[in-house]
């Protein structure tokens, strides 16, 4: 493996660590110092601390079903499509750089649900934020990681499909003036 692949590789590992990492400091803080329900304003009628405990996924989506769909929905999938990721990231070296840290995100923050369900049987959520026209769910630092990530993903996409149009536009551009 040549220099760049061994950087690349260190870079996924280490934006791996520190998002999981920070997600668990943060979920411990919270299951050992803030109380179920007890209401931190850090930014009054904006952003609130809260200890809320998630049994199911993505907005409590799934906390009613029953094992062994519980287990096949919420740990199951999630698990096999994680070791997905982790393949793909690390054997697709050609992905853009925003896609393969957007990718180590959404596992990183997978992970770190993935292991509070499993060790706890359930998800430290702990922030909440108003805007006043709506609010948020109440979430925690594995969300955020899975929210960045996947919007460096539709980022690159993007920059991609423009570069693309505008490719495209200027092979037309000049055909155009040579005909």
């Amino acid at each position: 493996m040549n220099k760049k692949g061994i950087l690349r590789i260190l870079a996924i590992v280490l934006i791996f660590i520190a998002s999981v990492g920070l997600d668990r400091v943060t979920k411990l803080y919270i299951r050992e110092h803030v109380h179920i329900s007890d209401n931190i304003f850090v930014i009054k009628n904006f952003f609130t601390i809260l200890h809320a405990e998630n049994t199911g996924a993505f907005l409590s989506l799934g906390d009613s079903l029953e094992n062994p769909w519980r287990f096949i929905l919420l740990s199951l999938l999630p698990l096999i499509a994680l070791a997905f990721g982790i393949g793909y990231v690390m054997l697709k070296p050609s992905i853009g750089k925003l896609t393969t840290i957007g990718i180590v995100l959404v596992i990183a923050g997978g992970a770190g649900n993935l292991y509070d369900r499993m060790m706890y049987g359930s998800v430290t959520d702990f922030m909440h934020m108003n805007f006043h026209i709506f609010q948020t769910g109440v979430f925690n630092v594995a969300d955020v990681s899975i929210m960045v990530g996947m919007g460096l993903i539709l980022l690159e996409s993007w920059k991609k499909d423009k570069a693309a149009k505008k490719k495209q536009q200027e092979e037309a551009d000049a055909e155009t003036t040579t005909a």
